[in-house]
């Protein structure tokens, strides 16, 4: 059975999606929640599931603290779930091709450094596109850049807000990121 990682910076509906998805997987199960905050709302999440959790500083986590931790973990494959920092290329470097992020939009527009969450949404809004979505993608060394694996879209109108594109996109991660990683697994 592989075993799973979820990396998260915040609430974490992502990962409580993720969660709840592979908790009668016979494929994989999530061994381990980390975040580079200590009251981020997912570490509660995870312990609903009764997932270890595992929380770590930037520093830290430069200087390979949480890379050792993977490793005694004997995680498989790592999931960026609404994780903030910029991975490390030695992080990279050792899950090549198994460490898959989420992205509220359909890169490559909109992503980057600082383009996560709302500031995503008030971008699309602004510029009026007719459409947005999400984008699954693996990870590199740079934000955003990792071969994409997987998009969806959806329909946006005059009167969408921030608010409104941001709960479009929610519908569109929760429907198809647990199932996406269940298929990159093999």
């Amino acid at each position: 059975m592989k075993r799973l990682a979820i990396l998260a910076s915040g609430s974490g509906s992502n990962a409580e999606k993720i969660m709840e998805h592979f908790q009668t997987s016979a494929k994989a199960e999530v061994a381990l929640v980390a975040s580079n905050k200590a009251d981020a709302y997912v570490l509660e999440r995870a312990k609903k599931f009764e997932v270890p959790t595992f929380t770590f500083t930037r520093k830290e986590m430069d200087a390979g603290i949480l890379l050792e931790k993977l490793q005694d973990e004997n995680i498989d494959f790592v999931i960026l779930a609404g994780f903030l920092l910029k991975i490390p290329v030695e992080l990279t470097r050792a899950f090549p091709d198994r460490m898959v992020n989420i992205h509220p939009a359909l890169l490559p527009k909109y992503g980057g450094k600082g383009m996560y969450g709302h500031f995503v949404h008030e971008a699309v809004k602004a510029a009026g596109e007719k459409e947005t979505g999400i984008t699954i993608h693996l990870v590199n060394e740079n934000y955003d850049e990792g071969k994409i694996i997987f998009q969806a879209h959806t329909a946006l109108n005059e009167l969408d807000t921030p608010d409104s594109i941001a709960a479009k996109v929610h519908e569109l991660e929760h429907k198809y990121f647990p199932k996406v990683i269940e298929g990159l697994l093999g």
